[in-house]
């Protein structure tokens, strides 16, 4: 039975895709962006791909009507499943998207919530400039300089720049990184810096040494995504 409705859901997902456009083209977007969330809920465990794009055109619908807070529950979403599909490009783009209506809205504690989420997508994608870039566009959020999450950020990057696994396992372990959705949780607790965590002798050692052992997150192997350009 689980089989059939298996091979079914697809067939069902394509019927309330067909449904969705005649609401648009009657005038109740509103109806169209919810049928097409549903269809999106129906397929995502089967289809995450198909999901993603799904949430997208949901989004775009109700970013249309003007109904940001819905649009943002359909990005969060499709952002979420591309980082557990390891479809880390298009997260990072799908991420900027996010950021930019949270701007809009002046709901800046979220997007330094979400500069988070992106420099993680893109130190996995062994992209530390657009990493870093992220970091550096976003002092121009109001409050981003002096808060917890750039000072995390700061450091986050020093230690993957410096090959200090032990610092990006601290940084990666605090309490800003372990609560955040668990998809990016788990980026951070299993991010390796390039070289294997072999460390630069810095004049900071001796600092480092002093502060303690630090809390070493678990780290996986991942693998090695090789794209190049930034996508912030």
């Amino acid at each position: 039975i689980a089989l059939q409705e298996m091979q079914r859901l697809p067939e069902a997902v394509q019927l309330i895709e067909k449904a969705s456009m005649m609401y648009l083209e009657n005038g109740t977007p509103d109806t169209a962006a919810i049928a097409l969330e549903r269809a999106g809920k129906l397929i995502e465990n089967v289809s995450p791909e198909k999901a993603v794009q799904l949430y997208q055109q949901a989004a775009s619908v109700f970013e249309n009507e003007e109904r940001l807070r819905q649009a943002l529950e359909m990005l969060g979403k499709a952002s979420r499943l591309l980082v557990r599909g390891r479809r880390l490009d298009e997260a990072a783009l799908s991420l900027q998207k996010e950021k930019s209506i949270y701007k809009e809205i002046e709901n800046y504690p979220t997007c330094y919530k979400k500069t988070i989420a992106q420099v993680l997508v893109h130190l996995h994608r062994n992209d530390y400039v657009a990493a870093e870039r992220c970091v550096r566009e976003s002092y121009s959020i109001p409050g981003f300089n002096g808060s917890e999450d750039c000072a995390a950020l700061e450091q986050l990057l020093e230690g993957y720049d410096q090959q200090d696994q032990d610092q990006v396992s601290e940084v990666c372990n605090l309490p800003l990184f372990k609560y955040m959705d668990n998809d990016y949780a788990k980026l951070g607790l299993t991010l390796v810096v390039p070289g294997g965590g072999i460390k630069k002798k810095s004049p900071n050692a001796a600092q480092d040494k002093a502060r303690g052992p630090a809390a070493v997150g678990s780290h996986a192997d991942e693998e090695e995504d090789e794209y190049s350009g930034g996508l912030c």
